[in-house]
């Protein structure tokens, strides 16, 4: 059992970042922020509007009655939070019997390097024994459940299929419906439910960033998904789970949402989770996508690039986040879009495929953009767009209605497929 610092750890997928900028001197910034918090500037300028809006876990009065007597496990990480605390530790003093608790991939408490497989705890603050989620041991095992009733599912989403705690929610689920145990979700809002967009996944390409037919951006929020798994027939041995989902209250798919707490350490702002459906495309390629700098997802670049952009950063190791960047320590040259204006995803309702197209148009080494052979920091490009097409169109210079157009009739079919899980308008 390794120290109890590395509780519920398992990993918040990390980022994290140094100083970035136009000049190839910018110096690196020695003061490593904390990543879950979110700066008060940020929260304060899109407020979240609805007056009468509260996430599931905030409507205690709701779902405790339907706690009483149980013996509760939740799977939560530092999105978890009631008011100013963790839902577990509110939940505790409420009353609430909380036998065990399970972090997925980025951890509960947010207190262990990305990619760390760490042994299960006990929690320091409320003793309550930790379970990781990560690695292997990615399903909650019988033994796990055994002295489990209920099993809550509280975590913050940002409605995009490479984001992996959706895939969570499913391995949970699966292992309730084989155990007869029941999953109760404390749901909240998708940042970017406004829009659906990109190709359904095709099952050639599913992998651990993508389990299930959806397009990039599903639309969902995780209690509408929950209901999907369930009536699509896609849990493992097409099993049902029981599931209650605490609404948001308040809520409709158009509210601009902004998140209290960073939802991971590499999605350290709201313009960067709005970008994130689309800069995400740049782990397939041959590019730094701002990974050890301080604007993860929303700047790219490449050192071959010089010459081509006036715009430059360069990228450094920070321990237990971004600690081997693509190019560490080289000047790229590239892309800066955190000033670009986010609103015009709620205007287009499409990801945005015009910065991949110039990238390598612009790129010196086409032979190398979608390589990733090249370094362990470069995924398959197939595994992040789901398809296996969209490759050769790029090489073959298609424009982007030519692209979307294959994209098709998938995406429609999808679209109408996901009115029957709706929660919220």
């Amino acid at each position: 059992m390794k120290k109890l610092s590395f509780l519920f750890t398992l990993i918040f997928t990390v980022v994290v970042l140094t100083a970035c900028g136009q000049s190839p001197k910018t110096k690196l910034n020695p003061k490593v922020p904390n990543p879950y918090k979110v700066k008060a500037e940020d929260i304060d300028k899109p407020k979240n509007k609805a007056s009468k809006f509260r996430t599931g876990a905030e409507q205690t009065e709701v779902y405790l009655p339907l706690l009483k007597g149980k013996r509760i496990g939740m799977v939560v990480n530092p999105t978890s939070i009631i008011g100013k605390q963790t839902s577990v530790d509110s939940l505790v003093k409420r009353g609430v019997k909380i036998v065990k608790i399970f972090g997925p991939e980025h951890g509960f408490r947010g207190d262990a390097s990305a990619g760390v497989s760490v042994d299960d705890a006990v929690d320091a603050k409320t003793g309550i024994k930790a379970i990781s989620l990560y690695g292997k041991h990615n399903t909650p095992t019988k033994e796990d459940l055994a002295d489990v009733d209920i099993m809550i599912f509280d975590i913050q989403d940002v409605g995009v299929r490479f984001y992996t705690y959706i895939n969570t929610l499913q391995r949970v689920m699966e292992a309730c419906a084989r155990d007869g145990k029941e999953v109760m979700i404390l749901d909240r809002p998708n940042p970017n439910g406004f829009y659906i967009d990109g190709p359904v996944l095709d099952p050639k390409y599913k992998s651990g960033i993508g389990l299930q037919p959806i397009p990039i951006v599903h639309g969902l929020t995780v209690g509408e998904y929950a209901q999907m798994l369930n009536g699509e027939g896609w849990l493992k041995d097409k099993l049902k789970c029981k599931i209650t989902v605490i609404k948001n209250a308040g809520y409709t798919h158009d509210m601009p949402y902004v998140l209290p707490v960073n939802p991971s350490p590499n999605l350290n702002t709201p313009q960067s989770i709005l970008l994130y459906p689309t800069t995400c495309l740049f782990e397939g390629t041959y590019l730094n996508h701002g990974r050890g700098t301080m604007y993860p997802f929303t700047i790219v670049g490449a050192p071959y690039l010089k010459g081509k952009f006036d715009f430059s950063f360069t990228p450094k190791s920070i321990k237990g986040m971004s600690e081997t960047p693509l190019f560490m320590n080289e000047v790229c040259y590239g892309l800066d879009l955190r000033n670009y204006d986010t609103e015009n995803f709620r205007k287009t309702k499409m990801l945005n495929l015009s910065w991949i197209l110039e990238l390598y148009k612009a790129s010196p080494r086409k032979a190398d953009f979608f390589n990733n052979k090249l370094s362990a920091e470069v995924g398959t490009i197939e595994a992040r767009i789901g398809v296996g097409d969209f490759r050769q169109q790029i090489i073959d210079g298609k424009s982007e209605k030519e692209i979307r157009a294959s994209w098709e009739p998938g995406l429609s079919k999808y679209k109408l497929m996901r009115k029957k899980y709706l929660l919220y308008p």
